[in-house]
């Protein structure tokens, strides 16, 4: 079995904080350049890409922003571990760790039942379907000289996940969550492994016109068994998803306001255990994000 990189190691390198954008699936490849070394030089320690069945296919778009920044550390938030055989994975993983200084970090997980189940799998045992693919991972070579495989977390949310996190990644990437989830997933999870919190957030004062965004955004997710299942073991019900999310529900996973408002939810999740928090700025467009992350910046970023 191939040796897996300390987290303590990762922990250093993801630092504290970084970004989250969907919004790069539906971006050119210019416009995601450009905005992966604004990122960076902001000082956000890391960036976060998602795969969608309409957008990149995750590793080649961490090559893209990879190949467009210096030192920023590339994470996918998540790979689809029903999209590429385990082989295929742990060698990109691998070829993209190698050719870029050890700055990619592969997040693996096993989206929803929705999207995998059109793509032709079978979605009846997730957890099951996880942990043998880490096996073929593991047993999987690799001829270039590696030292060992590029860090790994699994997306996890429930006990099941969290604890193969522990035991077979260097932790977890949670999404969608609450600083109350954080505290259970750290317990879950013990002291040792990395926890890496993604935060979506409105920079946004207006109450009205803030929920409509986050309700936009959250619309997705609230049909999904994974996030719902999820949230009422936090105590949401029936009724907070109902019409787009209740206010409780909203203002508690997507958080809204300015700055040193937002500020509070951050340092709720680094004192519920998290190591890293990814901040999902929701705006109409990427220049908006970007400008959310800009008076982000000095809250977030030491």
């Amino acid at each position: 079995m191939t040796s897996l990189v300390d987290p303590s190691d990762l922990r250093t390198h993801l630092g504290a904080a970084g970004v989250w954008l969907g919004s790069f699936s539906e971006a050119s490849a210019r416009e995601v350049r450009e905005a992966a070394a604004g990122i960076e030089e902001l000082g956000y320690s890391a960036l976060w890409t998602p795969e969608v069945p309409f957008g990149r296919e995750a590793l080649t778009q961490a090559a893209l922003l990879l190949s467009a920044t210096r030192n920023l550390r590339v994470a996918t938030g998540i790979a689809n571990i029903y999209v590429r055989d385990a082989v295929a994975a742990a060698n990109g993983a691998r070829t993209l760790a190698e050719a870029w200084d050890d700055r990619f970090v592969l997040g693996l997980g096993v989206s929803h039942a929705p999207l995998v189940t059109s793509r032709g799998h079978d979605y009846s045992r997730p957890l099951a379907y996880m942990r043998a693919y880490l096996d073929a991972m593991d047993e999987s070579t690799f001829g270039p000289a590696v030292p060992a495989q590029p860090p790994r977390l699994l997306a996890a949310l429930r006990r099941g996940m969290l604890e193969l996190a522990a035991n077979r990644a260097q932790g977890a990437h949670t999404y969608f969550v609450t600083p109350e989830h954080t505290a259970r997933a750290r317990q879950t999870l013990g002291a040792g492994p990395v926890l890496a919190v993604e935060q979506a957030v409105v920079v946004d004062t207006d109450p009205a016109r803030a929920r409509r965004t986050a309700r936009d955004y959250a619309a997705f997710y609230l049909q999904m068994p994974n996030y719902t299942n999820n949230l009422r073991e936090l105590g949401f019900s029936d009724e907070d998803f109902a019409d787009g999310g209740s206010d409780a529900l909203i203002d508690a996973v997507i958080p809204w306001g300015d700055p040193d408002t937002l500020a509070r939810t951050f340092r709720a999740h680094y004192e519920a255990g998290a190591d890293h928090v990814c901040v999902q700025p929701l705006a109409g467009t990427l220049d908006a994000q970007m400008e959310s992350l800009r008076r982000l910046a000095p809250i977030l970023v030491a």
